[in-house]
């Protein structure tokens, strides 16, 4: 019987080759467009999973409340914090900090292999972590190898790139930072490109230096904390606890209140709020978008299916009547029925996995991750496809074969069945007007995504971004005597207008902020940003001063720049009247010299903060350099020779302040490519179905166009006949699409402090584009059948 299905399944799609065409390249396409998705899914959810313990595994996080104000989160921790952890909390087992830094590695020349100069990351660590974290070790063991100070432990792939062979590696030295000499005490496996931990560079936590060590009062976002609690332990518990921990150890009467959180391992990639070190965060939000837009691209596919296979039961009908006229019983019918559609899935199919693969490189590129598709790696692949296979055959196939399989075998052979009374034309209708629907909103979501991208390039940040390059400079005592130095080597430069030091640009991810006082004993009710500057930051990011002076000459706290948000919020509405006031942050009383006007201290995801600007050499790590845009190529060039010859032992690095700003938006840059590459594809698959579905509406009513024709119908009379059923299932799809639209991006729209207003005009043109494609589709097909001589469609009459 499957022999015989089969067989009589692949005469008829090849009898029908238009309509075998149209559905294997919808479906193929939206099999496709699924597959990709779903390939990316996988690989975002496989992250951090497979650890052992895994669920018990967690990381305290930070935020803090301040009267009026909304809440601040941190993954970062006071770095006591985990030894308190350790001493107070019983339920965990075991508890790690971890500490990120960064700096210069060298690695001195050998006869086989040459110096290794670079920049990188590195993470103090407590061996407690590798309990936590179980991960392989080659050589060494953690509780031993990062038990004294001055040792550090390195991944397979960077042992290899350091000493040529991993296995050459422990009981070398590396230098870090030009200060200190680490003995290579372990190598470990290479964490996996699916992680929340990038660590290659592992020192022993106790080589680590600094004055807030012991300090509950300063958290860093560098600074994390991790616990593997107790079998039976409830996390959910733990809040009576921590506050006991904060009352304990945290300073009494301050107007901002901590909070700490235990967050899963299994929440860290998924979680905007807090991030992690490897910058990888893929919110929850987009993962449900994305499974509503491979839903929309299969639904969309599965429709054509089946309004082609209705528009075509018709031409069937005398088929069906007489198989059961032979005995074959309905059952047998429906199974028919369905083979076919299985075996136009599976065709689709294989042409999607092709497609899959072509398009799998602009994908690793667009999310710049380890994608791949992989039947033998990756077995979930090939169940979701064998998934894909039976749902897609029952929801394109099962409708259409009741339909068919349900015929009269007397009116089938009569040749009286007609789409009429087949029954199936208010379903196809109401599937075209769902298809519409689907169109029209994502054509609203990529018009209002393209919109706002287009606002967040062109909105003024407040100070100036054009030809702006970042250079990262060393930060220790030493090589800040040279900053002068080097400062007035690059301002001879051609090209070079403008040359400033400081901790952080404008608007950056690197933003501190502090509790301070003014005018007063006590802290005021809202955290101030601060940046440390030199007196020319004002000049080369072209801030507008609005009253009093930019910053003296000085390498320490001296006096303070702030901005008009911070004025607002002390209610104060003249900017004069704070100028010689006392702002005391930072263990500093220093007068307000200046005032600014405001500038995006941030992304316009977020508001802009109080800022108070004032120098502090001790902390630059940044130098900016404006320069002439036609000069460009040229002062970089030279800007980078300089820089070399008065850090010869470190490595340069720049960037430009534009490229720092597109950063910010990668997510909605990488959301905006998708809606437009999907929304692309659903209008094709919509179209090449209506497309389709027209052609088989023609040949079914060439008779009643032909006799119309005779009674002097014109030819653009019929066209307007065929297509005026199909714009009203437009504007209703459009009617419903609208408030649906609306809502989505809408809520989309609120994760911007500043957006760019909804208007009218995404929903006017999404109506206006699938009314001129529907047109231009139907017309086509109208025209050619309105244009056939009627005498060859009424002869045998």
């Amino acid at each position: 019987m499957f022999k015989l299905n089969l067989k009589i399944a692949l005469r008829n799609l090849w009898k029908y080759k238009g309509y075998t065409f149209i559905n294997i390249t919808g479906l193929s396409i939206g099999l496709a467009a699924c597959l990709l998705i779903f390939i990316f899914l996988r690989y975002q959810l496989s992250f951090d999973k497979g650890y052992e313990n895994n669920d018990r595994i967690y990381r305290v996080v930070s935020s803090w409340t301040y009267p009026g104000e909304n809440e601040f989160y941190s993954k970062g921790v006071p770095r006591p914090l985990a030894a308190a952890v350790r001493n107070d909390f019983p339920q965990a087992e075991q508890v790690a900090a971890v500490q990120e830094s960064g700096g210069i590695i060298k690695v001195a020349a050998t006869t086989t292999r040459p110096e290794v100069k670079e920049a990188s990351s590195v993470y103090y660590i407590e061996p407690q972590f590798f309990d936590i974290i179980k991960i392989k070790w080659l050589e060494g063991e953690p509780r031993k190898a990062l038990s004294v100070p001055n040792t550090v432990t390195l991944s397979k792939k960077t042992a290899d790139k350091y000493f040529g062979k991993w296995q050459d590696a422990v009981g070398k030295n590396i230098r870090f930072s030009n200060r200190l000499d680490l003995k290579v005490t372990g190598v470990f496996e290479d964490f996996p490109d699916n992680s929340s931990f990038p660590f290659n560079v592992v020192i022993s936590y106790l080589t680590y230096k600094d004055e807030s060590l012991n300090s509950w009062q300063s958290v860093s976002s560098s600074s994390e904390c991790y616990v593997l609690l107790k079998k039976g332990a409830d996390a959910s518990a733990l809040k009576a606890p921590v506050l006991k921990l904060i009352d304990k150890y945290y300073e009494k009467g301050s107007v901002g209140k901590e909070h700490h959180y235990f967050q899963p391992l299994s929440d860290i990639h998924y979680n905007e709020k807090f991030s992690n070190f490897n910058n990888k965060v893929m919110p929850e939000g987009q993962i449900i978008g994305l499974i509503v837009i491979g839903s929309f691209l299969l639904l969309t596919a599965c429709i054509n299916f089946i309004n082609l296979a209705t528009a075509q039961a018709v031409s069937r009908s005398k088929e069906v009547g007489i198989r059961k006229v032979m005995g074959s019983r309905r059952k047998q019918l429906v199974w028919q029925f369905l083979s076919e559609t299985a075996l136009i899935t599976i065709i689709a199919l294989l042409i999607a996995s092709v497609l899959t693969e072509l398009a799998l490189p602009g994908m690793r590129n667009l999310f710049s991750g380890d994608i791949s598709f992989s039947l033998f790696g990756h077995p979930v692949i090939f169940i979701f496809m064998t998934l894909l296979v039976l749902v897609v055959s029952f929801l394109a196939g099962f409708y259409p074969a009741m339909i068919v399989s349900g015929f009269s075998p007397a009116l089938a052979i009569k040749n009286k069945i007609s789409a009429a009374n087949a029954g199936a034309i208010g379903l196809r209708r109401a599937l075209v007007v769902i298809q519409f629907a689907i169109t029209s909103v994502l054509i609203v979501g990529t018009l209002v995504v393209i919109n706002q991208m287009s606002y967040m390039r062109a909105k003024s940040l407040g100070f100036d971004t054009n030809a702006i390059a970042l250079v990262d400079v060393p930060s220790d005592s030493l090589s800040q005597l040279k900053f002068n130095t080097l400062k007035e080597k690059i301002l001879h430069i051609n090209g070079v207008k403008a040359v400033s030091f400081s901790n952080a640009a404008p608007s950056s991810n690197n933003n501190n902020t502090s509790s301070f006082k003014y005018n007063s004993t006590k802290d005021e009710n809202f955290q101030l940003s601060v940046k440390s500057t030199d007196r020319d930051y004002i000049n080369t990011f072209s801030l507008k001063l609005i009253a009093g002076r930019t910053l003296s000459k000085t390498d320490t706290l001296k006096e303070t720049v702030v901005n008009e948000t911070l004025l607002k919020k002390l209610n104060i509405s003249n900017p004069n009247e704070i100028l010689g006031k006392f702002i005391e942050t930072q263990g500093r009383k220093m007068p307000v010299v200046g005032v600014v006007k405001d500038f995006n201290n941030f992304s316009l995801h977020d508001k802009i903060e109080p800022t108070a600007l004032f120098s502090y050499k001790g902390v630059y790590n940044l130098m900016a350099v404006k320069m002439e845009p036609g000069q460009l190529l040229q002062a970089m060039k030279a800007i980078e020779s300089d820089w070399n010859g008065t850090f010869p032992d470190y490595v340069y690095n720049s960037s430009f302040m534009d490229d720092q700003i597109s950063s910010f938006y990668e997510t909605e840059r990488v959301m905006s490519v998708l809606f437009k590459v999907f929304a692309g594809v659903v209008i094709f698959i919509s179209f090449i179905g209506l497309f389709g579905l027209i052609s088989f509406i023609a040949t079914q009513r060439t008779k009643e166009i032909a006799i119309r024709k005779v009674l002097g119908a014109s030819t653009a009379e019929l066209i307007r006949m065929l297509n005026s059923s199909f714009l009203w299932m437009v504007l209703i799809a459009n009617l419903i699409a609208w408030p649906v639209s609306y809502i989505f991006v809408s809520k989309w729209l609120q994760g911007f402090e500043y957006r760019a207003p909804l208007s009218v005009w995404p929903f006017m043109i999404a109506m206006l584009l699938s009314i001129v494609i529907t047109l231009i589709t139907v017309s086509l097909r109208s025209y050619k059948a309105a244009s056939t001589n009627p005498i060859d469609a009424l002869k045998y009459e």
